[in-house]
């Protein structure tokens, strides 16, 4: 598709005030001046309504997530466009399929270049590149390629904007946020609606509580996630995750008290969760057990993480 296919078949794309309790894919929504965002088609238990797509200032306008590979997607995105705008960067978050695919056909679209930290498999630590063998990868995006590396505390200028490069792996290794004033783009790594999904090998806990005490140093009062609505307390959303984490750690300890297995640990520490969510719970409750392993406070019986049982150290 074309520029101007796309801006032609989504000629008719609402313009409408935010409506956090029901947004509706494809609406041009205002966050707040300067800002706009255009929700994507594709909603699920892990995505909420859908991918948050944001566009920043006006002229030469910064895209950030640009979500799935849909053109009924990239025709709203254009469209969100006024007379006479360009998109001038195309900035990733991170390489997972429901936020990068589109990055490239925009692209080619637009001649923006594509910014980010690197690949799906970028910044890993050495913990989880020693599990490579590890089954994971919940949708990783392995075709992205960014046009331009992004490095920790880069700046990137518009016309009338300006973002900061944060990184902040843990969620996947190669995760970013972007600082924008006292507002952050948080990708899926602090969001309103859910906790962010810390699966091995591409995410580490760890580093998911690193970078949640980094942003909590931070002169962010608000945030717009990769989902959901904008999280207008953005250190009490903080302190609320990291409270969750450590009960979850603590809920994980106290159910050792005899050798168990990942799946037998999750029965007992995420009864509150819903059952269609379970496998991504375990993949949580077993990225607590390595980081815990790491810390040395629990201990695997053999050397698989995923089936051995672990017991207190």
């Amino acid at each position: 598709m074309t520029m101007q296919d796309a801006m032609t078949s989504a000629a008719a794309t609402a313009t409408a005030p935010p409506s956090p309790e029901l947004p509706q894919p494809g609406v041009l929504q205002q966050p707040e001046p300067g800002l706009r965002m255009v929700l994507a088609p594709n909603p699920s238990p892990m995505t909420h309504w859908g991918t948050n797509t944001f566009l920043l200032g006006q002229g030469a306008v910064a895209v950030i997530d640009p979500g799935p590979d849909d053109p009924r997607h990239m025709a709203a995105v254009l469209a969100a466009l006024g007379p006479g705008e360009r998109i001038s960067h195309i900035l990733v978050t991170h390489a997972h399929r429901d936020h990068s695919p589109l990055a490239r056909p925009l692209s080619q679209a637009t001649g923006a270049p594509v910014l980010a930290f690197g690949d799906a498999r970028s910044g890993r630590s050495a913990r989880m590149a020693a599990l490579a063998g590890l089954e994971g990868g919940e949708g990783l995006d392995l075709a992205f390629r960014p046009d331009r590396l992004l490095q920790d505390g880069e700046v990137i200028r518009g016309d009338d904007w300006e973002l900061t490069a944060i990184h902040t792996p843990g969620h996947i290794g190669g995760h970013l946020c972007f600082g924008w004033g006292d507002c952050l783009f948080s990708g899926d790594h602090v969001m309103g609606w859910a906790p962010s999904l810390v699966s091995p090998p591409e995410g580490d806990m760890s580093d998911y509580m690193a970078s949640l005490e980094r942003l909590a140093e931070g002169p962010w009062r608000r945030a717009h996630a990769g989902h959901g609505a904008p999280i207008t307390d953005l250190p009490a959303r903080l302190k609320e995750l990291q409270t969750h984490r450590r009960a979850r750690e603590a809920a994980i300890l106290a159910a050792l008290d005899q050798a168990a297995t990942p799946a037998e640990l999750t029965a007992q520490v995420y009864r509150d969760v819903n059952p269609a969510l379970i496998p991504a719970a375990q993949r949580n409750l077993l990225a607590h057990l390595i980081d815990l392993a790491h810390r040395g406070l629990v201990a695997a019986e053999d050397g698989d993480p995923v089936q051995s049982r672990y017991r207190r150290a």
